[in-house]
């Protein structure tokens, strides 16, 4: 039974070692990835308390399927850091150094937060349409509510990477306003303002995580109600545009 969903970003300085150092829990509580990293360890805590079982949504080039075997490491970030999708048996094998980030981030909080648990990760394709991304977050819910077991879903997502001339994509005078729509939406569990961002747009605007979000309206499509959304983190400190929240159907438990 679907229980609990939750909303991450993926940058990779998530891993304190990627940042030059592993901080003193507490510390420098002003440093934006300090907070975002609590917000994200929040959220993904919130999903073990709820469930042994997960799936991971994310985007890529192509739709993807890593089961709890798969180990990767965020060397190509600059740091050896290895983590997995499930708990490492006698013989792990070598760590794929080309794990797409949003496996590799839902690793690094699967072994934060709930290390004996085993997930699976989905990613869909960037280019896929709204109304696919809607369909496949329908079924995958159809599907953990097929199951007897509480499920939950963690959806690794960025927002848009041109909001200031420091970002990834540079300053595009567009995104300030379509990254405001996503963050309202995205706050308010708005399954219709998550259903009309518009594809092409996002695309130019290098909204990565635009199909996983779509994916997560589709999750709750069935609901006779937007869902509650408990709204952990909002902001765009690089230039990127970040999300951290947790989700449950309004008819859901407290």
């Amino acid at each position: 039974m679907f229980s609990i969903a939750a909303l991450v970003p993926s940058p990779p300085m998530l891993v304190p070692e990627l940042c030059g150092r592993v901080p003193v829990s507490g510390s420098d509580p002003d440093d934006p990835i300090v907070v975002l990293r609590a917000a994200a360890l929040d959220a993904a805590a919130t999903l073990a308390a709820s469930a042994d079982r997960w799936i991971v949504i994310g985007v890529d080039s192509h739709d993807r399927i890593y089961g709890s075997g798969t180990r990767g490491t965020f060397r190509g970030f600059g740091a050896d850091v290895v983590v997995g999708l499930g708990p490492v048996g006698d013989d792990p094998g070598p760590a794929d150094a080309q794990l797409p980030l949003p496996v590799l981030v839902a690793g690094w909080l699967r072994e934060r937060v709930a290390p004996g648990i085993s997930v699976q990760a989905r990613l869909y394709a960037a280019d896929t349409s709204a109304a696919e991304c809607a369909e496949a977050g329908a079924a995958l819910r159809a599907e953990l509510d097929s199951e007897r077991e509480a499920c939950a879903v963690l959806v690794v997502a960025d927002g848009a990477a041109t909001l200031t001339v420091k970002a990834p994509g540079y300053l595009d005078e567009r995104a300030p306003a379509v990254q405001h729509d996503i963050d309202a939406a995205l706050h308010a569990g708005s399954r219709a303002g998550l259903a009309a961002l518009d594809p092409p747009l996002c695309a130019e605007l290098l909204v990565d995580g635009r199909a996983a979000y779509q994916v997560l309206g589709g999750l709750f499509a069935a609901d006779s109600a937007d869902p509650r959304v408990r709204t952990l983190y909002q902001g765009a400190p690089y230039g990127v545009g970040y999300d951290v929240s947790v989700w449950q159907p309004e008819d859901g438990d407290q």
